[in-house]
């Protein structure tokens, strides 16, 4: 009997409007379109950012020494299997 009660909707229950499933929200948040300078997070500039690298060079000297240290790793694996 009671679970009969408690199935049954009433047109005035207060606690309706917690069951109902609401409309998600997404908002969404602009995102720059245009080409930004590579950093080691990845990360993508704001969007009111107006493509001026004010950086003092750090990020691009450690991404190029970075890559110049794998092409020397595959260099010096390569030389060393190459008379196997």
């Amino acid at each position: 009997l009671d679970e009969e009660r408690r199935a049954k909707q009433h047109w005035n229950d207060p606690a309706l409007k917690f069951l109902e499933d609401k409309p998600k929200k997404t908002a969404r948040v602009p995102e720059y379109k245009g080409q930004a300078p590579p950093n080691r997070f990845g990360i993508r500039p704001g969007y009111r950012w107006d493509g001026v690298d004010r950086s003092n060079g750090f990020e691009k000297d450690m991404l190029v020494s970075r890559a110049s240290a794998s092409a020397r790793r595959a260099e010096d694996y390569s030389y060393s299997v190459a008379d196997l």
